[in-house]
């Protein structure tokens, strides 16, 4: 297969996400050539009508084909989207169906990967919050207090490679080489895959031609559990595997030991004071960045910054403690 003209499969992962899928597809066919790409929406058993409009916008058009995917997870979609149509393509592109991507962005992910021979390119991530409380949550993960730093948290003028990236492309060849993802993992699957693909000996290039906008959880209570996954997952990649872990990793770790430290204060008073070193620091950030902004609304970004380090501590540790346990 040239590399001139290759063959790419795009993969949507999709669940319940009625309001979303047929803008997102169609985005996508107005820059992709039909006769060297398919797509497959991948679908986990939505209750909504996504079902209905993937099975539509299949019929439709000969290039795109829904997939029932029985295991509900994002890598089990795609790693059964590659198996099902994967077979002569040369580049998987995955794309979320909960972002909104610029119209060259396949286009743009293909031409690097061939510019620079990567096995994969992985992308920026911009939060962008729609509602007061969504535009908090987005400040609080844009910054370093939210990312902890991470690269692909930020938008770069300059492509870099790394070890870790926010997934776009893959070349099929290195997926399968690697065993795809790990069915086993709900949150976290990627950067897992990552580390197999460098400890393998494969490139990951962070692009600087690209990038994708995403959108926060809209509450509380969801920003929270979807930082105990992601804490959930962290711990169990590293493991896995073994990993020493990275001090911006590991910072956030050291919440839930505080806040139970902090239950002997009536006996120990200096042991709150590791809690509310964090909680003034993530308060006072908050206002910072509200100053910074002139919206007042940001200074919600202190308490987002609170629940998702919190929610990550906890998830790590639960991951920790059911590892241990089985053991």
């Amino acid at each position: 297969m040239s590399e001139l003209a290759p063959t790419c499969l795009i993969v949507i992962p999709c669940l319940n996400e009625e309001e979303h899928l047929e803008k997102l597809v169609e985005g996508l066919l107005e820059s992709i050539d039909p006769q060297t790409t398919r797509i497959v929406i991948a679908d986990g058993g939505s209750t909504d009508r996504t079902q209905d409009i993937a099975k539509k916008l299949a019929q439709t058009h000969a290039h795109i084909f829904y997939l029932h995917n029985p295991k509900k997870l994002q890598s089990a979609a795609i790693n059964l989207a590659v198996k099902e149509y994967g077979v002569d393509a040369t580049f998987l592109i995955r794309i979320d169906a909960h972002a909104d991507y610029p119209k060259d962005y396949c286009q743009t992910l293909i031409d690097d990967a061939i510019q620079t021979k990567a096995d994969a390119v992985v992308v920026a991530m911009r939060t962008i919050g729609l509602s007061p409380f969504q535009r908090a949550v987005a400040a609080a993960q844009n910054s370093k207090l939210g990312n902890g730093g991470s690269a692909h948290r930020r938008i770069e003028a300059k492509g870099r490679w790394v070890d870790h990236g926010h997934h776009a492309l893959m070349r099929i060849e290195s997926f399968r080489a690697v065993g795809g993802y790990d069915e086993s993992f709900m949150y976290n699957e990627d950067a897992e895959l990552d580390y197999r693909l460098t400890q393998a000996g494969y490139k990951i290039w962070l692009t600087a031609q690209t990038h994708l906008n995403y959108y926060p959880r809209s509450s509380a209570g969801k920003l929270f559990r979807q930082y105990v996954g992601y804490g959930y997952g962290r711990a169990r990649t590293i493991m896995k595997h073994g990993i020493i872990p990275k001090p911006r990793q590991m910072l956030p770790a050291c919440i839930l030991p505080a806040m139970l430290l902090a239950l002997v204060t009536p006996w120990f008073p200096w042991a709150a004071l590791p809690l509310l070193l964090w909680l003034c620091l993530c308060l006072i950030y908050g206002i910072v960045l509200a100053k910074r902004s002139r919206e007042p609304s940001i200074m919600l970004a202190g308490p987002a910054a609170l629940l998702m380090h919190a929610g990550w501590s906890v998830g790590f540790w639960e991951a920790v403690l059911n590892t241990l346990w089985r053991r």
